[in-house]
């Protein structure tokens, strides 16, 4: 080896290696997913990150900040594909729903990542010491049901949802339904377990939306 390649080597190998956001933010997302946010502690996210403290701090701020970043990531890679299904205008209404329950089967039971709901899973594990964690994702969940309130008053707009239909109730049963099969997926359900849960919420799905919420009780 030459002079000036040899000084290249020693170069290359005493040169520090490149913060990656991306595979940061992957990895402290499952770690704060399997452990929830009170359990995982900066030692743990610099282990499982590979980067140092002091990088972390720069990147971040602190661990509050890194797990904000990693629900935003969460919502970037995994929500906004299971929200797909509510993008497609030339798709029937019950076909959407299904396909939007369907792929929350798919991501609460993918092998690749702790089971179940990311934000479901660490808001249940959240003392009174995180209430503004506990706020945010609040907050992101009620994002998520007016994303399906939205979805369903179009709907309605085009005439496929009945008038008397409440779109406002309707998404907060879809809603709960969802996060329920989050907490089966985190108590070991499987994929077909959840989507046996979806085939009953379509085969009553023509109940579901003939309900007329402003009724009173019998």
């Amino acid at each position: 080896m030459s002079t000036e390649n040899m000084a290249l080597a020693k170069k290359c190998r005493g040169r520090p290696k490149q913060f990656d956001r991306d595979d940061a933010l992957n990895k402290a997302l499952k770690l704060f997913w399997k452990y929830g946010y009170e359990a995982t502690s900066l030692a743990d996210l610099v282990e499982a990150t590979g980067a140092k403290a002091p990088t972390l701090y720069a990147e971040f701020g602190n661990k509050e900040g890194l797990f904000r970043a990693a629900v935003e990531h969460y919502l970037t890679l995994f929500i906004e594909t299971s929200n797909r299904a509510l993008t497609h205008s030339d798709v029937p209404l019950k076909q959407a729903i299904e396909e939007y329950l369907r792929a929350a089967a798919a991501l609460f039971t993918d092998c690749d990542n702790p089971s179940g709901c990311f934000m479901v899973c660490t808001s249940a594990t959240l003392s009174a010491a995180s209430e503004e964690i506990a706020s945010m994702l609040r907050s992101r969940h009620h994002m998520q049901e007016q994303t399906l309130s939205e979805f369903l008053d179009s709907r309605k707009a085009s005439g496929e949802l009945p008038a008397q239909a409440s779109s406002q109730v309707l998404a907060k049963y879809l809603n709960c339904m969802v996060q329920g099969m989050s907490v089966q997926a985190r108590d070991g359900a499987s994929r077909t377990d959840l989507n046996q849960l979806v085939d009953v919420v379509m085969a009553i799905w023509p109940q579901l939306i003939a309900f007329d919420a402003t009724s009173e009780p019998a």
